[in-house]
């Protein structure tokens, strides 16, 4: 690996530095986007139950937004109603969503990094391949006198330009490929949890509601 690093030059280095970045971002996106730091499949059923009898105390409510990202949204709504008993719909609605917004930016966080590395990979790549014939082309300058044709350029000289070109090449596909497939895939989970958050909001709010006129 360190002999394709030095025949490669200089123009692998940021390959490298994407590579290194890309991996450390799909890692972190791996472990902040597991269902249950996100939306534990049976939080929102526990926050029904314990909702349904009175409004919870604040330690309860402090301890559900400590649990998910999913907690936090239905912890807004009890805060809201904790703070304002008469609060309207639309009130206790904008809370929610306020807290569902700041949730989704979290969610969504390095997504974007990892989208550029995605696409700026290959065109890195494509730079080390134009670096590289340059070096062919400049090899191959003629070393005769006038009227010499030319071709009297250094073999080694050619051979490093061309290493230089497909080791780039490579590598740039080999960041970009995986770069591109995660960002799509965490960009699919995202917003699955996003819609999983938005349903299970609406159908708090509505408990919410329902229990307080029947009290």
């Amino acid at each position: 690996m360190l002999s394709i690093i030095q025949a490669a030059g200089w123009p692998i280095w940021p390959l490298i530095a994407c590579s290194v970045l890309g991996m450390a971002l799909i890692l972190e996106r791996f472990v902040a986007l597991k269902t249950s730091r996100v939306a534990p499949p049976k939080l929102l059923d526990e926050a029904i139950t314990v909702s349904s009898r009175s409004v919870p105390t604040p330690d309860v409510v402090n301890q559900l937004a400590q649990n998910s990202a999913l907690g936090e949204v239905l912890a807004t709504g009890l805060r809201t109603l904790n703070s304002n008993p008469q609060c309207s719909e639309a009130d206790l609605r904008a809370a929610m969503e306020g807290a569902g917004r700041a949730v989704a930016h979290r969610l969504e966080k390095y997504l974007a990094a990892l989208a550029t590395i995605a696409s700026a990979a290959p065109l890195l790549g494509l730079l080390g391949t134009v670096i590289g014939m340059i070096e062919i082309f400049g090899s191959q300058t003629g070393t005769g006198g006038v009227g010499q044709a030319v071709g009297g350029g250094n073999p080694a000289q050619l051979a490093h330009g061309i290493s230089i070109a497909l080791y780039n090449t490579a590598f740039g596909l080999i960041v970009a490929i995986p770069a591109l497939i995660f960002w799509r895939y965490f960009r699919a989970r995202v917003d699955a949890y996003l819609l999983t958050l938005e349903l299970a909001s609406e159908q708090f709010v509505r408990h919410i509601l329902r229990h307080r006129k029947a009290r």
